[in-house]
């Protein structure tokens, strides 16, 4: 009796061994590939229960999520062979976990090392066709896309999708950051001196303008008041030789008077004789009696 239940045990212990090792699960996190005697037998597998040979078939996982590599930084020749240091990093995904284990043994370390090399392959290519002002002020976001667009197309034979490169640091050597800062504090005087000129010319036109315009405007105010002033002055002679056609003893007396006044306003004396035309006033009897 005791040697049945010790059977029953046993083979119940064993269906549960080789039941487990029947079954795997997937989490949706990872990508699964079934190997049987080292090669691969399936690897698209969805996330839940699958069902395996046991002691036939071995399951290898892999992360199936964004991983992200941050490169050490290395230095770059520029288009002008100057040095610079650029820190990047790197973020990347298995793609095909069958070639991905293929190429790479399904060894992350050496899908990481392929990548730092394939990134820094592409970033020296790239820094080669640009100046350091190109690389400190230009596009980064054109530069990189290039970039992937050249790596991808080599990381694509590893099963391996490169989805994005950030640079986060360009740095200058000591040697080369003189020299870059001297290039553009000139570059940046020359812009300052051509702004400047182009000033210059502008207010002088300006002023041409305003001076020409100034000229116009005085020579069109004096033909104008030189017109008001002969249309007055005639106006004032049409007056006066009314006035004198209506009454020429009078008039006469009026100018007379006036001239009188002008002379002799103020205190200096004049001595003179009373006679002539023009004292005929005083001296005239028939003056004397009006």
């Amino acid at each position: 009796m005791q040697s049945r239940l010790t059977l029953y045990v046993f083979t119940a212990v064993v269906i549960l061994v080789l039941l487990s090792a029947s079954v795997f699960f997937v989490d949706e996190r990872e990508k699964v590939i079934l190997l049987k005697l080292g090669q691969i037998e399936r690897s698209d597998y969805e996330p839940g229960l699958h069902f395996k040979m046991p002691f036939v078939n071995q399951v290898r996982r892999f992360d199936g999520r964004i991983l992200s590599l941050d490169a050490q930084p290395a230095r770059y020749l520029t288009g002008e062979k100057k040095n610079v240091i650029v820190d990047s990093f790197i973020l990347w995904r298995i793609e095909d976990v069958a070639q991905y284990f293929r190429a790479m043994s399904g060894d992350e370390e050496n899908a990481r090392l392929r990548l730092s090399q394939i990134i820094k392959d592409g970033l020296r290519a790239e820094f080669g066709r640009r100046t350091i002002q190109e690389v400190v002020s230009g596009d980064r976001e054109q530069m990189v896309a290039e970039l992937m667009q050249e790596a991808n197309e080599t990381a694509s034979e590893f099963g391996i999708e490169i989805l994005n490169v950030r640079i986060k640091r360009i740095d200058l050597p000591s040697e080369v950051s003189e020299s870059v800062f001297a290039r553009m504090q000139a570059e940046r005087e020359r812009v300052a001196k051509d702004l400047r000129s182009r000033g210059a010319e502008e207010a002088e036109k300006i002023r041409s303008d305003a001076d020409r315009q100034r000229t116009v405007l005085l020579a069109e105010a004096r033909r104008q008041a030189e017109n008001l002033r002969g249309d007055g002055d005639a106006q004032a002679t049409e007056i006066y030789a009314d006035a004198y056609s209506q009454d020429e003893s009078f008039y006469a007396l009026y100018r007379r008077l006036n001239a009188y006044q002008n002379i002799f306003q103020g205190e200096d004396l004049l001595v003179i004789e009373p006679t002539g035309d023009f004292f005929n006033r005083f001296s005239s009897e028939s003056a004397l009696t009006r």
